[in-house]
């Protein structure tokens, strides 16, 4: 099964300018944890509702904070035509339950999560996914900076 199967095609999209209040409040809006930042058409990051609280709350900065200062840069994706296996296994791998999705010219066409998997045949590959993600530690510190595992 292909990625772009399961995957939900419509995503709200935050700008690095944003505020991380602004961030929030659509986070709220679509009921999801996590938004992708584009910038001029391109991915350039991932804020979570824990970007937010860690890496801004708990620092002592403001509602009015730039999501650029609190996002994930180095952001993991697959592609909509990737089979859906690899994607759980990158999840798994890479400790994160979200993934946007790119088509071939690395345009967002959609965002990938272990409730997407879950969602149809089986618990195969979304408890692949679960199981790795579950595992205690990681490569990834949400505390340690924008480079982190989103």
């Amino acid at each position: 099964m292909k990625v772009s199967e399961k995957m939900t095609r419509v995503v709200r999209i935050a700008s690095p300018d944003d505020s991380i209040r602004e961030a929030a409040r659509c986070m709220a809006e679509c009921d999801s944890g996590v938004l992708p930042v584009g910038e001029n058409d391109r991915l350039v990051g991932m804020v979570t509702d824990r970007d937010i609280a860690l890496r801004a709350v708990a620092e002592g900065k403001g509602p009015d904070t730039r999501v650029r200062e609190v996002m994930t840069q180095d952001v993991r994706y697959c592609f909509e035509d990737e089979e859906l296996e690899h994607a759980a296994r990158m999840m798994s791998e890479q400790q994160v339950r979200r993934l946007p999705v790119m088509n071939r010219q690395k345009r967002l066409v959609g965002i990938l999560s272990l409730g997407d998997m879950a969602m149809g045949e089986g618990p195969f590959p979304a408890g692949e996914a679960l199981a790795g993600v579950s595992r205690p530690g990681g490569a990834h510190s949400q505390t340690g900076g924008a480079p982190a595992g989103a």
